[in-house]
């Protein structure tokens, strides 16, 4: 199975893409898309859906999974992050590719054992599961493998249920 992890955010959209055989969970590619706060918001949000789609039509993947809205203090940031969440939605609905969504508890449980991990511990896990050389450049890259490694490490029906 082959999963896209989306970490979306309109400032720094961070995506995963990980292939699961046998038990054995392995890096295909990570990274990171920026965007200014200067450039118009739908030319932002087109940016993450080209990037999105441009992924789907690279790697072919099964599953597209994507961290959910951490709800803080600022309003606005969460009207930000929502946007770019539907900029990918919309973009795997375009290719026909299924959408799960994770809490950002739920992934650190998958990946840390601890569900209140911090961006140290999450970096540091994925790149022990994945054996990367190096931890991902940024937090937001490894944690878009981390929601990619969770969905690729559920178990089919626990997968249908989320």
């Amino acid at each position: 199975m082959k999963v896209l992890g989306i970490d979306p955010g309109t400032a720094a959209c961070g995506y995963g893409i990980v292939h699961e055989s046998d038990g054995r969970i392995r890096a295909l590619d990570h990274g990171c898309w920026t965007s200014s706060a200067r450039e118009r918001p739908e030319i932002r949000l087109r940016g993450i859906f080209d990037g999105v789609t441009g992924l789907i039509a690279a790697h072919e993947p099964d599953a597209v999974a994507l961290e959910e809205s951490f709800v803080g203090a600022d309003a606005r940031i969460a009207l930000f992050v929502g946007q770019a969440r539907g900029a990918a939605l919309v973009a795997a609905a375009s290719a026909g590719v299924e959408c799960t969504e994770y809490a950002p508890a739920r992934v650190k449980q998958a990946v840390c054992g601890y569900g209140r991990a911090d961006k140290g511990q999450v970096g540091r896990m994925v790149r022990m599961i994945l054996s990367l050389d190096v931890e991902p450049p940024t937090s937001h890259a490894a944690d878009a493998l981390a929601v990619a490694i969770c969905h690729a490490s559920m178990p089919p029906l626990a997968r249908m249920a989320s």
